[in-house]
Order: structure tokens, then C-alpha cells, then sequence
């Protein structure tokens, strides 16, 4: 049977074991507060090894004060020309954030050391980011990578570690996550000609025409009168025979750049294509005006009138001998006008581009026509 205490002895056994839990409680604080007194000494080392202990003790793990002395600690050690040495293959700014961000975690942004680690946490912001930027010119592109997305952990609404890190995915050629962080971007209200443009690229690069149709469309949608974007939606358009439907695309492009010779020699070809040819002429001859040395116009303007003219000279050849004297003469002179008309645009397409065989059998037929024959045969032999 055990024996009773009298009140003396319970204060002492109470004392004792008072006295207990509190040695056992500095037992477990001791390593983070030898962290600290060796951190303030300098000796990094030392108190890299009392912090680690203290984070693997489930007692002192739980606390916010043991992480963010952690952080601290890896934080100076990887901005230490000495101590970054010692770290090895451990990358001491990502476990110096991590460790800011479990002291948040763990009482929360509004406690002292929440509000510390998030002050810590913000100046790492320069550090991740230009960790990323030598990383790149390093070409080590998944290193950049990580400090881009440690960058944007901190600053979720700043551009500049999205952008970075697509630029590294593509250098890498990881599309995929280029065109995630791109898309990120958009997310946040971003926009630059050059984030399409390099979107663009790289669905050419894949190969991908509905991707590159959808990112035309989303830059014109950001910048509806770029004449790059434009002309892209212009292309499209054109290239899948939508030739009708270019048109209005063809006059919204020339709006944004309305002295460019060759939309105007685009819109003519597409009037052609469309039948509608007195509006063909007018583009054409607008594409000369401009640009005198237009080849296509210069070239399309002689087949016009070429045209014309040779499809009187058709109707005449099937006339028979009585309609041909009440009217012939006459349909022949108007033919031959405009072969003439022909010629000079026939000419100037030549000089331009000498080794068109096309514009040179043209000129020599219409040379014949209009009775040149010494400049038919002149033309004839520089042909060959």
C-alpha cells in the first residue's frame, strides 16, 4: 500500500516535476537558439546544423520561429561567396522560401514572424528573379525555370518571372510550357505584340495552323489595327481560298497602311478572282501610283487591257464577211487601243524582271497586233 503525502510533500513532487518539463522545453528550443546565437556569430555552418536538427524535432518543427530562422540562416548562407560552397547541390534560396512560407503557414501572415517571413519572402523576389537570369545566359533552363516560378510564387501579379520563364521553356522547346506561362500572362491582363508574335512562331514551328489561326485572332482581338496581325489574317484567309471574304480583311490592312503598293496589287488580283474587274483596275493602277517598280501591277495592268483587247479581236474573227463590214473595221481599231494601252505596262514589267518569259511572249503578241512587227522579232530573239 503506498503512503500517503502530506502537503509538503505534493509542493515538492509538483516543483519537480515542474521543474522537468520545463528542462525538457529547453531542451528541445536549445538547437534553435543555438541557430541563432551561431547565425549572429557568423559561423553559417554551425547553425545550419542546429537549425536542421531543430526542424527534424517534432516539437520545435511545429513552430514558426524554428522555420523562419531556417530561412534565414539558408538565405545568408546562399548570398555567402563562402558558405554557398558548403550548401553543394543544395539550392539555399528555395529551402530559405520554403521555410518562409511554412512560418506563414503555420500562424499566419498577421503574427510576427508571419509578417517577417512574408517582409523576408519579398525581398527574395530580386534574388529568385536574377538566380533565373544567370541560370538562362547559363543555358541550365529547368534552374531558370524554378527561380522564375519561385519569383512568381512571391509576386503572383508581376509579368516579368512569367515572361522570363516562357522565354527559358522556349529555349528549352518545351512549347507546352511556354505557351502555359503565355497563357498565364493573358490571365493577368498582359499584352505585347511580341507575346503573339512568339506564340505565332511557335505554332508555325509545330506545324499547327489552327493554333497559329487562334493566336492571329486573339492578337487582333488586343491590338486590332496591327499591321503585322493584319496582314497574318490576311494570309490565312487568302491561302485557304477565301478569296471574297479577303477582301474586307485586304481594306482593313491597307487602312493601317495605306502607301503600301503591294496591298493594293493583293486587292486587285482578288477583285480578278472575284470578276469584278473594273475594281481590279482601279487597285492596280492605286499599286502603281505608289510604287512604280510594282511588278505584279505593272504586269496585271498590261493583261487587263491585253485582255480586252484580245477578246475583240476574237469576236471579230468570227464574224462573217457582212457583219464584219458594217462593223469590223471599226471593233478593230478599238481592239488595237487597247493593245497599245498594254504595251507600256507590258514594257515596264519587262525591265523589271527581264527573265519573266510570261510578260515577254504577252509584249510580242501585242506587238503583232498593233502591227510592231520589227519589235516583235527584236523581242523574240533576246528571248532566246
Amino acid at each position: 500500500m503506498f503512503p500517503f503525502l502530506n502537503n509538503s510533500m505534493k509542493k515538492i513532487f509538483l516543483t519537480l516535476a515542474a521543474a522537468l518539463v520545463l528542462q525538457g522545453a529547453m531542451a528541445q528550443n536549445s538547437a534553435v537558439t543555438n541557430a541563432i546565437i551561431m547565425q549572429k556569430n557568423g559561423t553559417l555552418d554551425k547553425a545550419r546544423v542546429e537549425i536542421d536538427k531543430a526542424i527534424a524535432n517534432p516539437k520545435t518543427s511545429e513552430k514558426a520561429k524554428t522555420w523562419y530562422t531556417r530561412g534565414e540562416i539558408y538565405e545568408a548562407m546562399a548570398q555567402s561567396p563562402i558558405y554557398k560552397k558548403s550548401l553543394g547541390d543544395t539550392d539555399g534560396s528555395k529551402i530559405a522560401f520554403e521555410s518562409y512560407q511554412k512560418a506563414i503557414a503555420l500562424e499566419g501572415k498577421d503574427s510576427d514572424y508571419g509578417k517577417q517571413a512574408a517582409q523576408r519572402m519579398d525581398n527574395f523576389y530580386g534574388i529568385a528573379l536574377n538566380a533565373g537570369v544567370e541560370s538562362y545566359n547559363a543555358q541550365k533552363y529547368d534552374e531558370a525555370l524554378a527561380s522564375y516560378k519561385m519569383a512568381n510564387q512571391i509576386r503572383p501579379q508581376d509579368t516579368t518571372a512569367l515572361l522570363y520563364a516562357a522565354f527559358a521553356s522556349e529555349a528549352k522547346q518545351d512549347y507546352g510550357q511556354a505557351r502555359e506561362n503565355y497563357n498565364k500572362l493573358m490571365a493577368i491582363n498582359y499584352k505585347s505584340p511580341q507575346m503573339y508574335n512568339r506564340l505565332l512562331q511557335m505554332a508555325r514551328q509545330e506545324k499547327n495552323e489552327a493554333e497559329a489561326a487562334k493566336v492571329v485572332q486573339q492578337a487582333l482581338a488586343a491590338y486590332p489595327n496591327n499591321k503585322v496581325f493584319l496582314l497574318e489574317d490576311l494570309n490565312m484567309t487568302l491561302s485557304s481560298g477565301r478569296g471574297t471574304e479577303a477582301i474586307d480583311k485586304i481594306q482593313k490592312v491597307i487602312a493601317a497602311d495605306p502607301n503600301n503598293s503591294n496591298l493594293y496589287s493583293v486587292l486587285g488580283s482578288v477583285y480578278e478572282q472575284s470578276k469584278q474587274p473594273e475594281l481590279a483596275l482601279a487597285a492596280h493602277k492605286k499599286a502603281v501610283e505608289l510604287d512604280p517598280k510594282n511588278f505584279d501591277s505593272q504586269y496585271n495592268l498590261g493583261v487587263y487591257y491585253f485582255n480586252k483587247g484580245a477578246e475583240i479581236y476574237k469576236a471579230v474573227n468570227k464574224m462573217d464577211l457582212k457583219t464584219y463590214q458594217a462593223k469590223g473595221k471599226k471593233m478593230e481599231g478599238d481592239g488595237k487601243k487597247f493593245m497599245e494601252q498594254a504595251i507600256p505596262y507590258f514594257e515596264t514589267a519587262i525591265q523589271l524582271n527581264p527573265k519573266e518569259k510570261a510578260v515577254s511572249s504577252a509584249l510580242q503578241k501585242a506587238y503583232t497586233s498593233v502591227g510592231r512587227k520589227a519589235d516583235a522579232e527584236r523581242l523574240a530573239a533576246q528571248s532566246k
